[in-house]
């Protein structure tokens, strides 16, 4: 009997990408989209969407019939202005359809946290999902956001719900269409809008490893754990490098201290936002690239057969998609009827 998956976030990059999967893997698939979302990353795909928030008290209503959760949806914005909205979001939101699941009787549910709830270790240490960071000590509204809503999770656990939690490091590959922080920096590199470049380092993976990470979770996590979905630590400046030997465009090959663009992100935000002016960098994404983002990923490679695709890969189809969709120039988006 075909299995059916209820996804939030089906319309950003990870749940799209998850969707497909899903898909292939022979579930069919329940979609919430708010009213006013971008469907262009579900076109053409045999899905059932339901135009409803997290906020919507009748959820669990539009849950029945399902068996699983994925529970992909979060706000991402590291902007100060988006603060209350971020947490409203990633907390409540996660409280609401978490409950909405339980009352709708679903079986199973992954929950999409990030390796930003477990934060970064001392300089020079790779973290894995045995460390977790003092929530006063995670950067921004966003990262803090992600801790509280994994809190939000661990209650339900308890409480008794069956829940797999899944923290993604930093996915890149095709359908990245917001886009993320990962792909702002292909785009602007494409554009030759990079001249310079801050000495910090993160974790990589392809996208569609993280989608079957989620299904794996689902499939044969442990109730309760929570599981690495990452592959490679590399610097930014070696992913500059794979990026100028695939597309031919030379990489930046200065640094830059990290107070110049802290200055810049702090008058941004701080003396021009509140002048009605459009910021360019926010304070707290700056602070964040003073930390190398390296995590351990082998749990979920030996308990779930998390796949390792090349990222190099990954790049490239990344590259490949924001060219065919021309978003290097004028990103569009449509609304299914």
């Amino acid at each position: 009997m075909t299995r059916r998956a209820f996804v939030t976030g089906g319309t950003g990059f990870v749940g799209a990408n998850l969707v497909r999967s899903l898909l292939k893997n022979g579930y069919s698939v329940k979609a919430l989209a708010r009213n006013n979302s971008c469907l262009d990353n579900l076109q053409g795909l045999d899905i059932e969407i339901v135009e409803s928030d997290l906020k919507d008290p009748d959820l669990d209503e539009k849950m029945r019939g399902c068996e699983v959760l994925f529970h992909v949806a979060a706000r991402y914005s590291l902007w100060q202005k988006d603060k209350k909205a971020v947490y409203r979001d990633n907390v409540l939101g996660t409280r609401n359809i978490l409950e909405a699941a339980r009352k709708a009787g679903i079986e199973r549910t992954v929950y999409t946290s990030s390796v930003a709830a477990i934060g970064v270790e001392n300089p020079g240490t790779i973290a894995d999902e045995n460390y977790q960071s003092p929530v006063e000590k995670l950067i921004g509204n966003y990262k803090k956001s992600k801790f509280y809503a994994e809190r939000e999770a661990v209650k339900a656990i308890e409480l008794g719900q069956d829940i797999v939690i899944v923290n993604p490091s930093t996915p890149i590959g095709p359908w990245d269409i917001k886009p993320t922080p990962t792909g702002d920096i292909i785009l602007r590199f494409l554009r030759r809008q990079m001249p310079v470049y801050v000495n910090t380092g993160l974790n990589f993976i392809d996208v569609r490893d993280v989608a079957i990470g989620h299904i794996l979770a689902l499939e044969k996590g442990k109730t309760g754990d929570r599981y690495i979905l990452g592959n490679e630590n590399l610097t930014l400046k070696a992913l500059l490098d794979r990026l100028a030997k695939i597309t031919g465009i030379p990489a930046p090959q200065r640094t830059i201290p990290l107070w110049v663009p802290l200055t810049v992100a702090a008058i941004d935000e701080y003396v021009l936002t509140p002048l009605g002016k459009k910021p360019s960098l926010p304070f707290d994404g700056v602070r964040m690239s003073g930390q190398k983002m390296y995590y351990d990923a082998s749990k979920a490679v030996r308990e779930l057969g998390l796949p390792q695709s090349c990222t190099t890969v990954a790049l490239q189809d990344a590259v490949n998609w924001f060219a065919e969709k021309k978003s290097i120039f004028q990103p569009t988006c449509s609304r299914l009827n």
